[in-house]
C-alpha cells in the first residue's frame, strides 16, 4: 500500500466512477475525479435505473458484487433525497423462466411467481418483487454532494492517455466505461446504445421489465410525475441522436403490455451507450510506476454492481 498522500485519480464520472470516488473519499483519502463528460451527461444519467441480478462473468465475483450494492441501495431508500426508492414489479419473459432463480434474487423478501393474469399479453413466466428503483439524475447528484463532502475534487478534464494518468498519480482507478475501448486500448469494450422514452405519469407505480436476450424488449420504470419506457440494446452501435422509429417502437410495445400508457404525454428522449464486454474488468494494472484499478465493462449492470465493485477496488488500492 502506497503511503502518498497525493489524490487518488479516478477517470469517469458516471455511477461507478462517482461510486467508487465515494467510497475512497469516506476512507479520508484524497480523490480527484476526471472527467470528458459531467454526471448528468453520463450514459449512467439516462439508465432506468433499477438494481437486478446480473448475469455477467466473471460469475464467481458478481453475485458479491451485487448482493453489496443491494444492501447499500435498500439503505439509501430511507432517505428520499437519494433518489433511491423501494418499488414493486414484475419481471416477465415470453418464454418459461422455471424455479431457478440467480442467487441475488433471494435478497428480495416478497420474491414470487406471477399468475397468469398477472401478465401482459405475449408474456408466459414471470416474477412478483419489490427491488430498488433510482431516479438517476438525482441518485447521481446526490453521489456528487455526498463526495465533495468528503473532499473529493471532481475536474471536467478527459484524460488523454493512461500514461498521463500515470504521471498524475501513483493510484488510479479506471471507471471509462465505453471509453475503455480507446483508453486502454481494449478491443474487448463495444458500444450497446440505449434508448428510453419519458412520458408523464398515468398513474404507474410499478415498474416492469422484460427478460430477453433480443435487441428490442419492453420496459417501464416510475419516477414520481414520469415514467422511462425502454428499450432497445443495440450492440456496435455509437450513435447518439434519438431515432423516431425506435421510438415509435417503444411506444407500440409498451402501450400494448400497459394500455395506461398509451397516448402519455411524451416528454423526452434519452440515448446512451452502456459498455459491453465479454467479461467486467475489475483487475489491477501496474503500468509506468502506477497502479490502476481497471473497473469497467459492466454493460446495462454497472448501477447493480456499482457497490459492490466500488468496494473491491478500494480493497485492492489499500491490499
Amino acid at each position: 500500500m502506497t503511503t502518498s498522500r497525493e489524490p487518488v485519480l479516478v477517470i469517469g464520472a458516471g455511477v461507478l466512477g462517482l461510486t467508487t470516488g465515494v467510497v475512497l473519499a469516506e476512507t479520508g483519502r484524497p480523490v480527484r475525479i476526471r472527467t470528458a463528460e459531467l454526471p448528468e451527461q453520463t450514459t449512467s444519467a439516462v439508465a432506468g435505473a433499477m438494481w437486478g441480478p446480473a448475469l455477467l462473468p466473471p460469475a464467481d465475483r458478481v453475485p458479491y458484487w451485487g448482493t453489496r450494492s443491494h444492501a447499500e441501495f435498500t439503505s439509501l431508500a430511507n432517505d428520499p433525497r437519494t433518489g433511491v426508492h423501494l418499488a414493486p414489479g414484475r419481471m416477465a419473459a415470453r418464454f418459461e423462466l422455471g424455479d431457478q432463480v440467480p442467487s441475488e434474487l433471494t435478497l428480495v423478501p416478497d420474491l414470487r411467481k406471477c399468475s397468469p393474469e398477472e401478465l401482459p399479453d405475449g408474456f408466459v413466466s414471470g416474477y412478483f418483487g419489490t427491488v430498488p428503483l433510482l431516479d438517476m439524475p438525482r441518485y447521481l447528484s446526490y453521489l456528487v454532494d455526498r463526495f465533495r463532502a468528503a473532499g473529493g475534487e471532481i475536474q471536467h478534464s478527459p484524460v488523454p492517455t493512461l500514461l498521463d494518468a500515470a504521471q498524475e498519480s501513483e493510484l488510479v482507478v479506471n471507471c471509462s466505461g465505453v471509453g475503455a475501448h480507446e483508453l486502454v486500448g481494449d478491443p474487448g469494450v463495444y458500444p450497446v446504445r440505449g434508448q428510453q422514452v419519458v412520458v408523464a405519469n398515468p398513474g404507474i407505480q410499478e415498474y416492469f421489465i422484460e427478460i430477453t436476450a433480443a435487441s428490442e424488449f419492453v420496459s417501464w420504470m416510475p419516477h414520481g410525475d414520469r415514467v422511462l419506457l425502454g428499450g432497445v440494446a443495440l450492440e456496435q452501435d455509437w450513435g447518439l441522436v434519438p431515432d423516431p422509429e425506435i421510438t415509435a417502437g417503444i411506444l407500440r410495445r409498451c402501450g400494448k403490455a400497459e394500455p395506461r400508457l398509451f397516448g402519455a404525454r411524451v416528454l423526452g428522449e434519452l440515448n446512451g451507450l452502456r459498455p459491453g464486454r465479454e467479461a467486467v474488468r475489475v483487475e489491477i494494472e501496474h503500468y509506468e510506476g502506477a497502479t490502476i484499478v481497471h473497473n469497467y465493462g459492466h454493460g446495462g449492470c454497472g448501477v447493480s454492481l456499482s457497490w459492490g465493485c466500488a468496494f473491491e477496488v478500494a480493497d485492492m488500492l489499500t491490499a
